[in-house]
């Protein structure tokens, strides 16, 4: 590496960390979470604004691999996070709800997204016709765990009942879809017929046998006390092996970097024993400051939207109207079918439509496959923003914000009531609840 690609690699890293904290704070006064500043910021940082000549500045051609190569990281880091954010006690009370919801939020926008891929496919064809319909699918599925959890924390709603039914829900369709991309980048990359695919099953057992009792020993000798570094360094060294290992047998390093953080042991007493949680934050922290924002960079110089055309803009429309209308429908349908209220249901119908960096990450894995080609690509990253950008301000006409919601602690009391009685909604146990109470 060459002197002068240190300096431009430095000062590039430099404009990216602070253009993005820029862009997190200006979506914050908008009420819009971080990530869709720093999403835009990555669109305009590409060739979309004035013709690539803002990225041929500040990202030279010699630089972009090394940006790429940490962008990769970022993404490892991103996807242990959502891992170790998943818990299972979010499913405890509401397992009939959640996996009723969840089910229905990703089969009817998967089988919808397939059936827009057919139509698709002759304007952007690809090798394997069957990996583009299933990808399509499994991209238009998704919610993003991450993002969700921070509208319902910043509104207060993450304690509520339906903050608890939303996040159940949303880690539920994070396994599917994960597991249906999974298949996917089987199918378009190594193939089923792969002997080192083979692989993966003894690697789940093994990572649930022996990793995880491992981890649970070793994490809660390292720490007693934080400070040593014996936690972290485990669990760098543990996610990146596991990211290494499902990349080598023919299957993203996205899939071994997220199975990892889901293993991660999790106290059951008090948060401040949680030694993954301690863990996750401080990972989370710094990769949110530096190589996030290199990751939406990365992903921005892909996405050309000055040259959109009608037709273009057609499939925009399309892809909004199954992506949104599918994940709607699909959710509201299920949530009212497993006793919810209209007004909840709608709610959580909303919220399965954040897909915001879950939905990045997905695509940047299509583009790298070769399932998405450009146009698409960049209708797939606008989709993402909008669905993204939309749920905060639809979430607020069903659920209004306090005129004066004082404290959190008030916020959080104000909505309380609003969802008392339906803990038992979904499992045969809605006799008290009436529609009224919800409402």
């Amino acid at each position: 590496m060459a002197t002068h690609q240190v300096s431009a690699l430095l000062l590039a890293l430099a404009a990216i960390s602070l253009l993005a904290a820029m862009a997190g704070a200006a979506a914050r006064r908008l009420r819009q979470p971080p990530v869709i500043g720093e999403v835009a910021l990555g669109i305009l940082l590409g060739p979309t604004l004035l013709n690539g000549l803002v990225s041929d500045t500040l990202f030279p051609a010699d630089i972009r691999p090394f940006l790429s190569a940490l962008a990769a990281l970022g993404v490892v880091l991103f996807m242990f996070t959502v891992g170790a954010e998943l818990n299972a006690g979010l499913l405890r009370g509401r397992r009939m709800v959640a996996g009723t919801v969840a089910a229905g939020s990703v089969a009817v926008p998967f089988g919808l997204g397939a059936l827009l891929a057919l139509y698709l496919f002759n304007r952007h064809p690809t090798d394997n016709k069957t990996g583009f319909v299933l990808f399509m699918g499994a991209a238009v599925a998704v919610t993003a765990f991450p993002v969700l959890a921070r509208i319902l924390t910043d509104r207060g709603l993450s304690r509520t009942w339906l903050g608890s039914v939303a996040l159940a829900c949303a880690a539920i369709d994070d396994i599917l879809a994960w597991s249906l991309l999974a298949v996917v980048v089987a199918i378009c990359t190594a193939g089923f017929g792969s002997p080192l695919l083979l692989l993966f099953l003894p690697y789940m057992l093994l990572m649930l046998t022996v990793v995880r009792p491992m981890l649970r020993r070793l994490l809660k000798e390292g720490g007693a006390s934080f400070a040593r570094p014996a936690p972290m360094v485990i669990t760098l060294v543990g996610l990146l092996t596991s990211a290494a290992f499902t990349e080598w047998i023919g299957l993203h390093f996205i899939f071994g970097a997220f199975f990892f953080g889901a293993i991660m042991p999790r106290a059951a007493s008090a948060p401040e024993d949680d030694v993954t949680a301690q863990v996750s934050d401080r990972i989370s922290h710094l990769n949110g400051r530096l190589l996030l924002p290199v990751f939406f960079v990365v992903a921005g110089l892909s996405v050309d939207l000055s040259k959109m055309d009608v037709d273009d803009l057609v499939e925009l429309v399309l892809i909004l109207v199954v992506a949104v209308g599918g994940k709607f429908f699909g959710a509201f349908t299920a949530a009212r079918l497993g006793g919810v209220p209209t007004r909840p249901a709608s709610a959580l119908a909303i919220l399965m439509n954040t897909r915001g960096l879950t939905e990045l990450v997905i695509l940047s894995v299509g583009l790298e496959l070769g399932m998405l080609d450009s146009p698409l690509y960049s209708s797939m990253v606008v989709m993402a923003l909008i669905t993204t950008a939309m749920a905060g301000p639809l979430l607020q006409l069903i659920y209004p914000l306090p005129a004066a919601p004082a404290t959190p602690a008030k916020l959080q009391a104000a909505w309380q009531h609003q969802f008392r009685g339906t803990e038992r909604v979904g499992e045969r146990e809605l006799g008290r609840t009436t529609p009224a109470q919800v409402e």
